[in-house]
């Protein structure tokens, strides 16, 4: 079953901590900790690391992290393959717990969080007939269980309009898609059959954002991704994103962050 892994943080941690430099995940990463210190960095953004929380990182994204010995939980790697024969409602939410990378409880809530990963550690320990199928299931109440605490700290009485989410969900999933080779807004509008004014209404609405920067953030994101956590050279990143002009992409990389990006990676590598 290599398109699935769990293990004992407590049993990683016996001898030394657990110290991972940056780099880059091909497969989802999550990371459910019980008691835990140490650091931890999502796509250059710091988050705590304490007790009762769970991180939740994207195939694509990069991270550097630090595990104190004495931190109990479990780690848990799976790839998109995995979810190939799963229902939609299982990978919707996925798509849905995904989108959010820290998950924090108190000691009461954090049981009904951390059982299914007990019983998916045995499953993938023991390997009794229909072991994979057990997995899938257990993992499905583990999502279940993180939405609905998430949900419960912001009620809503009138009960969220689920169209507007789900066409940002869809977008975001075509950006990651597309990234390199459609960058306009009426492209991502019509593949997601909106207008334009549509499109930058639900990005601004659920983001904060127009459509237009919420795709250059996209672009600046991969594009530090690829810097710091490779030794792509910068011709190279420019050409994997899509553009043909190097000198270009210099250019607003530049006027986003206010680096070059050779100077980004010298300055923060």
């Amino acid at each position: 079953m290599g398109n699935f892994t769990i293990r004992d943080i407590a049993k990683l941690l016996v001898q030394i901590p657990m110290v991972q430099e940056l780099h880059r995940h091909d497969f989802y990463f999550v990371l459910a900790l019980e008691r835990s210190s140490g650091q931890h960095h999502i796509d250059f953004t710091p988050y705590p690391v304490g007790d009762h929380c769970v991180f939740f990182m994207r195939p694509g994204q990069v991270h550097d992290l630090q595990l104190d010995q004495g931190s109990t939980g479990f780690v848990m790697q799976f790839t998109s393959d995995f979810f190939d024969n799963c229902s939609m409602d299982s990978k919707l939410l996925l798509r849905s717990c995904s989108n959010t990378h820290l998950y924090t409880f108190d000691p009461s809530s954090f049981g009904p969080v951390i059982a299914p990963l007990h019983a998916m550690l045995n499953e993938f320990t023991l390997k009794r007939p229909g072991y994979e199928k057990m997995i899938k299931a257990h993992l499905d109440i583990f999502l279940i269980e993180l939405l609905r605490q998430q949900q419960a700290k912001v009620p809503n009485p009138k009960g969220p309009n689920l169209y507007p989410l789900e066409r940002l969900e869809a977008f975001l999933e075509l950006l990651e898609t597309h990234l390199a080779t459609r960058k306009k807004v009426s492209d991502y509008a019509e593949m997601l059959n909106l207008s334009t004014y549509q499109l930058n209404s639900i990005t601004k609405a659920g983001l904060g954002k127009t459509c237009s920067q919420v795709i250059n953030d996209q672009v600046i994101l991969e594009s530090k991704r690829l810097l710091l956590a490779t030794s792509n050279q910068v011709k190279e990143i420019a050409y994997g994103l899509g553009y043909e002009d190097v000198s270009y992409f210099i250019r607003f990389f530049k006027k986003q962050t206010g680096h070059s990006p050779d100077a980004y990676r010298q300055n923060f590598a």
